[in-house]
């Protein structure tokens, strides 16, 4: 444990801060290691505060796994918040684990999650505030690793300067590997470079020093320089053939999360196809959890949490092939326990009226749908193959079945997208109210989120570029005057909240200094709108040299190299690029899962469904 000095000041400076509990730890279910009985100690940061942080399903399967091992030993920090931040400065406290509250600089590994890029700059705060150096190329031979992960990483160039490698795709059998790799060149007194080369040898591992981004005269990526014979041209990412037991025990928080409920992962993947989707791309193929499976985690993870909700996650659940039954065979066995059931993401094509009559009794709040474009046309372009029809009728048997209230995901700036498309956001969030009101009245309720479309890499319009800012206002201002009165309500995104996520996500090498520069500013806490500051931002790219719009407004042409092509998701840029062309002509392609379209993740991963026959996958067979 920490020494009696450290204890004495966070003792001291915990009854000054909001929600000290933040800070604590000692939580209902905590893993406590001996720390001179673990020879490779891990920290798990979450780089935003606690609250957020400890709903991430990702932090809780990591954490699970690595404390499995008796060899190893995973611990957990977050990011405190302003008030937090300013006493530890005052106090001269490092950032710390919960568990045992060393400083995290005494750790062997510091693994960083980044699912989402507003992150960035409160990863270099977590890094100074742990006293460590921010680029990679300052820190010593003592000095932890920092390996970062998570889908943002699928793009990890604008922070390579300051990690030393990083996991490209599913975490819970590369982790165990990087693990054991570190113990064997730690325990033999290896260098850092000669550590970093052989996990660099780990299929998924990207170590980003050994190389070196090249660009046209014009500023424009061209390609990236291998400067180390290890180096491999691409990086394929890692992924599981069959989904791994669940954590059983997750930590249960004394205070508040953003869901306080049991997390319990039913499927990876998706076969839709959405042309906007990074994650429907990066999480190919879709795997799912057997039923028997899920309840079986079931009747262990409620009395081991003492949740009354249990979340069945997915980026689909109502894809889920058995959903119904699986809804049934719940409501049958835990009758007399009064569990909840969410579903976080339901899709229309797939919410059928048998699954509406299983979750009858287990309603929480509203029914999420979202079409993400309101004209049959604008679907047709991103790959969303509904109809207005479809809508009016999930609509209406979602009123009957006793919902209030149905939320709306739509999003604006897609390609080609004019005023008629966004005026028929508001026409159809009106149609579907009116189905509201003729079955239960003035109760019914439609509440519409308007997002900006940024073309994410890895999906087939990473090629288009991003709606300026005073476009995306003139549509805001349509749906704030159209979309208002009873029964109605309208959220929307900051228009530049969007250029700054476009920066991140499309940005190359370069953007690194930006993220720097900002940072020095005074950024953090980016996704936050109280703390988001367009003009820091924009007088980071004057600091550093470089254009903003050169990232976001540029339609990029068909032969450009991208700044992530060496990072691989399985999914061929070749079938990206014809799904980008079939979009211009708003030709559809099905669902995957009636047809193959080879994309490329059976080739990629041919071996690996050969070791994992049965329905379970949803891409086809392997025959030898």
């Amino acid at each position: 444990m920490a020494d009696s000095q450290f204890i004495s000041k966070l003792e001291k400076i915990l009854p000054t801060v909001q929600s000290p509990g933040r800070y604590t730890g000692g939580e209902f279910n905590q893993v406590i290691k001996n720390w001179d009985s673990v020879s490779v100690h891990l920290a798990l940061l979450f780089p935003e505060i606690y609250d957020l942080g400890m709903s991430n399903l990702g932090l809780m399967i990591l954490y699970d796994l690595i404390n499995q091992h008796p060899a190893f030993g995973a611990e957990r920090a977050f990011i405190p918040w302003i008030d937090m931040e300013a006493a530890m400065r005052a106090e001269s406290i490092p950032l710390y684990s919960l568990e045992t509250k060393h400083a995290l600089s005494e750790f062997d590994i510091l693994a960083v999650s980044l699912p989402y890029e507003s992150l960035y700059t409160n990863f270099l705060n977590a890094l100074d505030l742990a006293g460590l150096p921010l680029y990679s190329t300052q820190r010593s031979e003592d000095s932890p690793l920092i390996i970062a992960g998570g889908h943002a990483v699928f793009n990890p160039e604008p922070i390579a300067p300051f990690i030393d490698a990083a996991v490209i795709g599913e975490g819970e059998e590369v982790i165990i590997e990087i693990l054991e790799n570190y113990q064997f060149h730690k325990n033999n007194h290896h260098s850092r470079l000669e550590t970093l080369e052989s996990l660099s040898q780990i299929n998924g591992v990207y170590v980003p020093s050994f190389y070196k981004p090249q660009y046209h005269s014009d500023g424009i990526f061209s390609h990236m320089e291998l400067t180390n014979h290890v180096a491999s041209e691409t990086i394929q990412k890692r992924i599981v053939g069959t989904l791994p037991p669940p954590p059983l025990k997750p930590i249960v928080p004394y205070i508040d999360t953003v869901h306080n409920r049991a997390p319990l992962e039913i499927m990876r993947g998706c076969t839709r196809g959405c042309r906007f989707c990074q994650a429907g791309i990066i999480t190919r193929p879709v795997r799912e959890r057997s039923s028997e499976d899920i309840l079986q985690a079931m009747k262990v993870l409620i009395p081991n949490t003492g949740y009354s909700e249990i979340g069945l996650l997915s980026l689909s659940s109502s894809d889920y092939t058995k959903i119904v039954d699986l809804i049934q065979a719940i409501n049958e066995q835990f009758l007399d326990q009064n569990i909840a059931v969410s579903l976080p993401s339901l899709r229309i094509e797939s919410v059928s009226v048998e699954l509406m009559d299983a979750l009858a009794g287990k309603r929480r709040g509203g029914f999420t749908l979202a079409p993400e474009a309101a004209s049959e046309r604008l679907r047709k372009i991103i790959n969303k193959p509904i109809s207005d029809q479809q809508l009016l009728d999930t609509s209406r048997e979602i009123y009957q079945h006793g919902w209030h209230t149905i939320k709306l995901y739509f999003m604006i700036g897609h390609p080609s997208e004019t005023l008629e498309d966004v005026q028929a956001i508001a026409d159809l969030s009106k149609k579907v109210l009116e189905e509201g009101k003729n079955i239960i009245g003035n109760r019914a309720q439609v509440h519409v989120s308007v997002s900006t479309f940024v073309p994410k890499p890895h999906t087939p319009f990473q090629w288009v570029g991003v709606c300026t800012i005073p476009e995306i206002k003139i549509k805001l201002d349509l749906l704030q005057a159209e979309v208002r009165g009873r029964g109605q309500k309208l959220n929307w995104n900051d228009p530049e909240q969007t250029q700054f996520e476009a920066w991140l996500s499309r940005g190359d090498r370069r953007l690194a200094d930006v993220i720097y520069q900002a940072w020095k500013m005074g950024a953090k806490f980016d996704a936050w709108n109280e703390h988001f500051n367009y003009q820091c931002w924009l007088d980071a790219f004057t600091q550093a040299g470089l254009e903003p719009n050169q990232y976001t407004i540029r339609e990029r042409p068909i032969e450009e190299n991208f700044p992530w092509d060496h990072i691989g998701s399985g999914v061929k840029k070749s079938f990206l690029l014809e799904d980008y062309k079939w979009s211009k002509v708003g030709q559809i392609r099905p669902d995957c899962r009636g047809d193959c379209y080879a994309c490329g993740i059976l080739p990629s991963y041919n071996d690996l469904r050969h070791l994992n026959p049965g329905p379970l996958w949803l891409c086809p067979e392997v025959v030898r």
